[in-house]
């Protein structure tokens, strides 16, 4: 480790652990935490200072994409640990530049009593379930639930008189499609994009406008997959009525 740790400093850039920090959004102390779990590489030394490198603070970012994705420490470390060791910084970017969460904002974690809060109104279980089954909250722990991308549907499905259980099935049938598109969507990403961007040549301006693309891109997909559900149901409808 000590001469890949070496290496991974010899490309320029040279930061503090406070620098390191503020420049990732994470406090010294989880910072050095991360070192001490080996999630980042040592620093360099130069007499009694520790100096780390552009690579420490890829894996960083890295690190916490994969926790907005509700990855745990333990996952992480095992996700990190499948990474090749010569990794460049401009293979952890695009790493990250994969797993940045499609929705805004970070895992919310709520009480029951904040979740009424929140929605204004005092829950039943059933009601609750409802949410469940609307891909709206999931159960984390006892009392604890976590706010999904869905949760103003499932809010808004309350007042509707509708049996859960064909929410249940009307969930399980978006999720079981969901999946297959993602997959398919996933691979052609990793061969159409990705790969075409990693045997180019990288300056840091192609990296910030690979990021830039990657984000329009999130946008412009999840705006094409609504509208193409709406072209399929019309279809739908057209068909039914012709019969």
């Amino acid at each position: 480790m000590s001469a890949q740790a070496q290496d991974v400093h010899d490309d320029g850039e040279m930061l503090t652990v406070d620098e390191l920090a503020a420049a990732t959004g994470l406090t010294v102390r989880t910072t050095r935490y991360y070192a001490g779990l080996g999630l980042i590489p040592p620093p360099a030394r130069r007499g009694r200072m520790a100096y780390y490198s552009a690579q420490h603070r890829a894996r960083l970012e890295l690190i916490r994409a994969l926790q907005d994705h509700g990855f745990t420490l333990a996952a992480i470390e095992k996700y990190l640990a499948r990474l090749p060791e010569d990794a460049s910084v401009e293979d952890l970017a695009v790493q990250r530049a994969m797993l940045t969460s499609w929705k805004s904002g970070g895992h919310e974690v709520v009480t029951r009593r904040q979740l009424e809060t929140r929605i204004g109104r005092r829950l039943d279980d059933t009601q609750v379930e409802r949410l469940e089954a609307m891909m709206s909250i999931r159960p984390v722990e006892e009392g604890r639930y976590e706010l999904l991308p869905a949760f103003d549907v499932g809010v808004k499905s309350l007042d509707l008189d509708i049996p859960v259980d064909s929410l249940v099935a009307a969930g399980e049938a978006i999720n079981r499609h969901m999946d297959a598109l993602a997959d398919e969507l996933t691979a052609i990403l990793k061969d159409r994009v990705l790969a075409p961007y990693l045997v180019s040549a990288r300056t840091e301006a192609d990296k910030a406008r690979f990021e830039q693309t990657m984000s329009r891109l999130r946008q412009l997909t999840l705006e094409a997959v609504v509208s193409g559900f709406q072209r399929a149901a019309n279809q739908v409808i057209s068909r039914s009525l012709s019969r």
